[in-house]
């Protein structure tokens, strides 16, 4: 008779396909699921979660926790939220070269500098030698590659010698195992490139698997213009499409998200393998020089007011936290842009939360089937950081799925797993199938809720019971285990 590691008896399973739960056994054996339903066999440990759904650990497949999984390897504030795999380099901010990745990261990161490494091989030996409590996928990051590679990244075109150092870079993160490549087309140096040059380094992954992930140039007046460039550059270039944080930003553009969601739906019936992730916040956030540049602050499109913009994080200046641009041009006594613009001399890299998204549009993105869930979280742990770094994925279980029944938990369930699997090519995660690793989160239907707020976000969530990465414990008791059995996922192939 079989033997198992640990066999958790009497879940409702989610098996991440979307399908409707059952109730049943779950056994591990060695990292992996080794028997599914009703498990007879002995077992070293036994887990009785009555009363308790488990399901595959959940995909995060937007962050910014480059530098966090070497500073914070525990990643608390991910894995008590369920999350077991993080993907890192997005927005266009890669964490390799290193230099010009720490330049581009630094205002995302808590205080303190890390020792580096030579490129993204490197980046992810170094993962690999000291493992975080999260599985980590890469991609590479094409504004990190473009500020190593010109003598003026702010110029529209690179030289001739210029690109060809671009290529070899993501070459080497292609060779390395990297996922994709992303850009952040409202941030420098990315914001410089024209469309020509994101589909001459998009072609190197074409055939590979990897994809195009971007923060697009605009998402707000111009969101169609953006959705289609997005579409263009992966049909010219042959690779899959991932559209970052899908939503419309500032009054002026609520209701653009039925047709940029139409442009998506055409894309598709084309052939082209596109989608989108989202957060699911009303407010975004990033760093505040992006906001003041894009000129949706204070000028230009004017789509955002001093009321919607709010200091999350600012060093040294703990008295601006959590205030908005209007309150602190009233103590400055200057116009908001002033203001602005007086906060970044004092701290450039500060952070920002944008109140900028209408409700009724984030439940039309949530609801469509191209959109799956990540959390676009700061890893800044000083000040007010979004509270979507801590409970992005339980307020999508507690929240929309439970509470306002946007769909079921067997379908939010999926947009965490086994869908960002499939389009990220996880193979052998994402889906409680024999043979699988065993990544699992053991959570309660009826109390999963996020419970930090704006004013006060450092909180894990509610409900979260039980994590498991590649079958080890990382939170028991919605306690972190201190555990970090966290490996790097390359790309098949």
């Amino acid at each position: 008779m079989a033997q198992f590691d640990l066999v958790i008896r009497n879940a409702l399973l989610y098996d991440g396909s979307g399908a409707a739960p059952r109730a049943g056994d779950l056994a591990l054996e060695g990292g992996r699921i080794a028997a599914l339903g009703s498990v007879a066999g002995e077992a070293r440990r036994t887990l009785d979660a009555k009363g308790l759904a488990l399901a595959p650990g959940f995909i995060d497949v937007h962050t910014h926790d480059d530098f966090a999984v070497i500073k914070h390897p525990g990643m608390a504030f991910k894995v008590l939220g369920g999350v077991t795999t993080c993907i890192i380099g997005n927005c266009g901010f890669g964490p390799a070269p290193y230099r010009e990745a720490w330049r581009m990261a630094a205002g995302f990161q808590s205080a303190g500098e890390v020792a580096g490494w030579e490129n993204h091989q490197g980046y992810l030996a170094r993962l690999e030698r000291d493992a975080p409590s999260v599985n980590v996928a890469m991609l590479i990051g094409h504004g990190t590659v473009r500020l190593a590679s010109m003598a003026e990244p702010k110029n529209p075109a690179p030289s001739g010698a210029e690109l060809a150092k671009m290529k070899a870079l993501v070459q080497e993160g292609i060779d390395a195992g990297a996922v994709g490549m992303s850009t952040g087309l409202v941030y420098e140096p990315g914001r410089n490139a024209a469309t020509e040059e994101i589909v001459e380094l998009a072609k190197l992954m074409a055939g590979t698997g990897a994809l195009y992930a971007t923060h697009m140039r605009d998402e707000s007046l111009g969101l169609l213009d953006s959705v289609d460039e997005a579409v263009a550059i992966g049909e010219r270039a042959g690779v899959p499409v991932q559209i970052s944080h899908h939503k419309a930003s500032g009054r002026k553009a609520w209701g653009m998200v039925d047709q940029s969601l139409a442009r998506i739906d055409a894309a598709q019936r084309r052939g082209l393998d596109v989608h989108a992730d989202q957060y699911p916040y009303t407010a975004g956030s990033t760093i505040l020089s992006a906001v003041v540049a894009d000129g949706r602050f204070g000028g230009g499109l004017g789509t955002l007011t001093a009321d919607d913009v709010v200091i999350a994080a600012a060093k040294g200046h703990a008295d601006w936290e959590g205030k908005s641009i209007a309150q602190l041009a009233r103590e400055m006594q200057l116009e908001p842009l002033a203001t602005a613009h007086r906060i970044l001399e004092a701290v450039p890299g500060t952070t920002a939360v944008l109140h900028a998204m209408n409700e009724d549009d984030v439940r039309t993105v949530m609801r469509h089937p191209s959109t799956m869930i990540g959390s676009d979280g700061i890893p800044a742990l000083d000040g007010r950081p979004h509270p979507r770094l801590y409970g992005t994925f339980a307020r999508v279980l507690g929240r929309y799925a439970r509470d306002l029944g946007l769909f079921s938990i067997e379908e939010a369930v999926y947009r965490m797993t086994g869908f960002p699997a499939a389009k990220f090519g996880f193979k052998d995660r994402g889906l409680l199938r024999e043979g699988f690793a065993a990544d699992l989160v053991l959570f309660d239907p009826k109390t999963v809720i996020d419970v930090g707020t704006y004013e006060d976000p450092k909180h894990a969530p509610k409900g979260i019971a039980q994590v498991f990465v590649n079958g080890i414990p990382v939170v028991e008791d919605a306690r972190h285990t201190g555990a970090r059995p966290g490996r790097v996922l390359r790309r098949a192939g």
